[in-house]
């Protein structure tokens, strides 16, 4: 197979080590930016383009779109023109995924990214709670952190897309988290929170987003920030008959059973981590996610996530913005 990586930041390079890792050598990439090709022609040994008249679409079984949020739909639009399926990077722009889902007329297989969900841990608690083992969620508490400079430290905040209002680094992790939530708990009847600009990187961006979910006889809070100087991720989930506690520092999660009065640890596999990334940063879920998307090129119903899936989410995301006021921007 052939492949078509469109974006060689540091999502477009992952991408092209996840073809690699999994046996796929024909891959071209393409990037506005010499240094980006440069780079990445020398890191991979892939063949890359500043200009896509330099390569004919038709020749590509598909394409990876690991552009910048806001620039997603001119390349899904070109995928889908060409009868091609795209696997596209987390979204955070509600009317972006609707005209793309409005102008996806012939159906072509299009595969949002939902890499969380390919997370051993969160595989392991999904799979518990959808078994019923423990009985329904009663409630349940989230704390996703990061510190927005550590993404990339290599250039300024203000000189990526996460300083731009749309698609900055505080307003894009809550999708990118929700994606995972919706399935593992399901979709919420109702959203509401605040966000809020409570450091200056240098842009105009709101970094802290606190919400609340409600569903059917059950409740779940949130927090979501870019301004967490020790990379956090701690989830607390309550179900009737046990608790879940996971703390991603941990090499496990573990699960309080009351019949049996004791916890019960489940073992988290060995982590494979890319070079200059945290510790924590699994890049097996990434590899696992474009195996499953490959896969489903022929088969659709295999991949997880559908851009219809995406909308719901960024509309409670939606949901949370109007909540507070509207979007401030």
């Amino acid at each position: 197979m052939k492949f078509l990586v469109i974006g060689l930041g540091s999502m477009g390079k992952r991408r092209i080590r996840c073809l690699k890792a999994l046996g796929y050598k024909d891959i071209v990439g393409f990037d506005l930016r010499e240094d980006r090709q440069k780079e990445t022609a020398e890191k991979y040994g892939v063949k890359t383009v500043g200009k896509l008249e330099e390569v004919s679409i038709s020749q590509f079984d598909a394409l990876i779109i690991s552009t910048p949020p806001d620039k997603h739909t001119q390349y899904a639009k070109l995928a889908i023109d060409c009868n091609k399926p795209a696997f596209i990077e987390a979204s955070v722009i509600l009317g972006e995924v609707k005209e793309i889902k409005d102008y996806n007329k012939k159906n072509i297989f299009i595969a949002p990214s939902c890499t969380m969900r390919f997370h051993p841990m969160i595989k392991d608690i999904t799979a518990i709670i959808k078994s019923k083992k423990y009985g329904k969620v009663t409630n349940f508490s989230y704390h996703c952190g990061q510190y927005l400079p550590d993404w990339h430290p290599w250039e300024d905040v203000k000189d990526f897309y996460v300083s731009n209002p749309l698609t900055g680094g505080g307003r894009e992790i809550v999708p990118f988290e929700l994606t995972w939530i919706v399935d593992t708990i399901g979709f919420p009847k109702y959203a509401k929170g605040f966000f809020e600009k409570t450091i200056d990187f240098g842009a105009d961006i709101e970094d802290s987003y606190a919400f609340a979910l409600k569903y059917d006889g059950m409740v779940g809070n949130i927090l979501v920030d870019v301004t967490s100087r020790y990379a956090t991720r701690n989830l607390i989930i309550n179900l009737e008959t046990a608790q879940i506690k996971w703390n991603w520092d941990e090499e496990c999660f573990k699960v309080y059973d009351v019949e049996q009065n004791l916890w019960v640890t489940y073992a988290q596999p060995k982590i494979i981590t890319a070079e200059g990334y945290n510790k924590n940063i699994n890049e097996k879920m990434y590899i696992d996610e474009l195996e499953l998307f490959i896969k489903g090129i022929e088969n659709p119903l295999l991949y997880p996530n559908k851009v219809e899936d995406d909308i719901k989410v960024l509309e409670i995301l939606e949901k949370i913005e109007q909540s507070d006021g509207g979007f401030k921007k």
